[in-house]
């Protein structure tokens, strides 16, 4: 059973590091703030949220595992929030890139 688990934690993880670099890549290649910005939020959030299931077979208690899907919920939370603002003071600035 312990190798399901590991080949489930190395295929989760696996997948959130290539959203996390997807993100990156659309990062540095959009044009604009508001793209940049939907491209790295996006890709980000399920990254990290792959990469959370990826670990809580190997989180060992319950406890562990609640504190990372708590620290995931926090930083959904915080990633939705501070986007908002970027977006509110790209739009005030009027400029896009």
């Amino acid at each position: 059973m312990s190798a399901v688990l590991d080949l489930v934690t190395i295929v989760a993880v696996s997948a959130g590091v290539f959203f996390f670099l997807a993100g990156t890549v659309g990062l540095l290649r959009f044009p604009d703030t508001l793209t940049r910005l939907h491209a790295l939020t996006k890709a980000d959030n399920l990254g990290l949220g792959l990469v959370a299931l990826g670990l809580l077979p190997q989180a060992g208690s319950l406890q562990n595992g609640l504190k990372l899907v708590c620290v995931w919920l926090l930083v959904l939370l915080a990633g939705a929030t501070v986007s908002q603002l970027v977006a509110q003071a790209a739009r005030r600035e009027g400029s896009s890139s």
